[in-house]
């Protein structure tokens, strides 16, 4: 058996980042070369897609059309513009 921490700590390091384009601009450029794509902030949202890049830098989102750029100067949950990065609302 796994213990706890250790687990904890396997989930941490696998969660994928996910962005959105409410602003509806061409380009965005991520940190990521494996995210979701979630379309507009719910409840605009279109079904939350597992996009990887794979050795190419550039994707395009068959949903929304938005173009995703790889940038290795950003962390894997950043985008430019940063407010396409998406956070997920806390828990009340």
């Amino acid at each position: 058996m796994v213990p706890p921490q250790i687990k904890g700590i396997a989930m941490a390091a696998s969660v994928v980042p996910h962005f959105h384009n409410d602003a509806g601009i061409p380009v965005i450029e991520i940190g990521a070369h494996e995210f979701q794509c979630i379309g507009a902030n719910p409840p605009y949202d279109h079904p939350h897609v597992y996009l990887d890049m794979g050795s190419d830098h550039e994707i395009i989102c068959p949903y929304c059309s938005t173009l995703y750029r790889y940038n290795p100067k950003l962390k894997a949950d950043e985008s430019v513009p940063p407010e396409c990065a998406y956070r997920a609302p806390a828990a009340v």
